[in-house]
C-alpha cells in the first residue's frame, strides 16, 4: 500500500467522524429546542390556571380542608397544629374505614370482627 493511502484513509476517517458529530449534534439541538417549545407551552398553560373554588364539603365525606384553611397556609402554621390535625383527620379515615367494613360485612352476612363493634 503506498504512504498517500494512508493519508486518504485518515482524511475519510477524520471526515467521517466529523460529518457523525455534525450530525449529533444538529440532532441533540432539535431535541432541546422541541423540549423548550414544550416547556414554553406547558408553562403558559400553567400561567392560567383559575383559582380553585373551595367545594362545600360536609362532614364526613373526606374532603374538610383542615379548618377551613387556604391551601399552602400549612407551611406558616404550628407544628402542633399540623400534628393535631393530621392526627385527627387519620382517626376520622380509620372510623369511616371501619364504618364501611362493618356496612360491608353486615350486607353479606359475615361475621363482625371483635375491632369493629362499638363498645361506648
Amino acid at each position: 500500500m503506498p504512504w498517500w493511502s494512508w493519508i486518504l484513509i485518515w482524511i475519510a476517517l477524520i471526515a467521517l467522524s466529523l460529518l457523525f458529530y455534525v450530525v449529533m449534534g444538529v440532532r441533540l439541538f432539535r431535541q432541546f429546542m422541541a423540549t423548550v417549545k414544550e416547556l414554553g407551552a406547558a408553562g403558559d398553560k400553567l400561567g392560567h390556571l383559575p383559582t380553585p373554588v373551595p367545594e362545600a364539603s360536609t362532614p364526613g365525606n373526606g374532603t374538610s380542608n383542615a379548618g377551613g384553611a387556604p391551601p399552602g397556609s400549612a407551611v406558616f402554621a404550628s407544628p402542633h397544629r399540623m400534628r393535631h390535625d393530621y392526627h385527627a383527620s387519620k382517626s376520622a379515615r380509620r372510623e369511616s374505614r371501619r364504618k364501611r367494613r362493618i356496612q360491608r360485612k353486615a350486607e353479606r352476612g359475615q361475621p363482625q370482627a371483635l375491632r369493629d363493634i362499638e363498645f361506648r
